[in-house]
């Protein structure tokens, strides 16, 4: 008890710095992996500069972002995978709210691009990221039994892509992440992380402009159905909208 007690101000904190639209919108934005100036997140969020500089400080105190300086430039950038995770699964539990009209052709083609495939921090999410998940699960290349785990065929089977999972680091190997879009979970962790990079280094998902958004390439298409026997649609490339 008295150490649940001794956690809640922390727990407190933490939630108090997402309590704030501003900085929910940097946190959001910042799932793309890169890191951002406070000017390009001012811009996303639509604040001041001086605004975005004060909710930025606040956040890198309280360790959920990670603070880069080069030269006279300041970035920041989500402090983990563990931070992205807390993210992802809190924007997965928002209410859900009736869909606005989408401003213009061009804002809706984003929208439905991120919800079909999109990048997670580091690892694939969106349709494509739970199709994925669910397939290595029905393949038996993941185990869902006793906690989330990669099987040994699953370890065959990433060795047979060329796949390299990182190791040496105390990320786990695999892990669960409630996708917000589809409400279903999709692989995270070091292999979730290996997979989604050699899928964009094998061409089979490019990036979508400057989003987090990814297309599925024909040749990507083919790859996942012969290598999962998953049947998924080509989404439009958003580059001339």
């Amino acid at each position: 008890m008295d150490t649940e007690r001794d956690a809640a101000p922390g727990l407190a904190a933490v939630a108090g710095l997402l309590a704030d639209g501003t900085r929910a919108a940097f946190c959001l934005a910042l799932l793309d992996g890169r890191a951002w100036t406070a000017t390009e997140l001012a811009r996303h969020a639509g604040v001041a500069p001086s605004t975005a500089t004060e909710h930025l400080n606040a956040l890198v105190r309280g360790g959920l972002f990670s603070e880069v300086r080069q030269g006279r430039h300041r970035y920041v950038r989500l402090a983990d995978s563990r931070i992205a995770s807390l993210v992802e699964n809190l924007a997965s539990l928002a209410p859900e709210r009736p869909a606005a009209p989408a401003p213009s052709l061009s804002a809706s083609g984003r929208k439905r691009a991120l919800a079909y495939a999109r990048t997670c921090y580091d690892h694939l999410a969106g349709t494509v990221g739970v199709a994925v998940t669910d397939a290595m699960t029905g393949r038996r290349l993941l185990d869902w039994e006793q906690g989330l785990r990669l099987t040994r065929a699953g370890t065959d089977w990433l060795d047979g892509l060329g796949v390299t999972v990182a190791s040496g680091t105390r990320r786990p190997s695999v892990r669960s992440c409630l996708d917000w879009t589809e409400r279903r979970p999709h692989l995270a962790g070091a292999v979730g992380a290996a997979l989604c990079s050699h899928a964009l280094e094998a061409v089979w998902l490019v990036p979508v402009g400057t989003t987090r958004a990814l297309t599925l390439t024909p040749l990507g298409q083919e790859a996942l159905a012969e290598n999962l026997g998953l049947s998924l649609n080509l989404e439009p490339s958003l580059r001339s909208s």
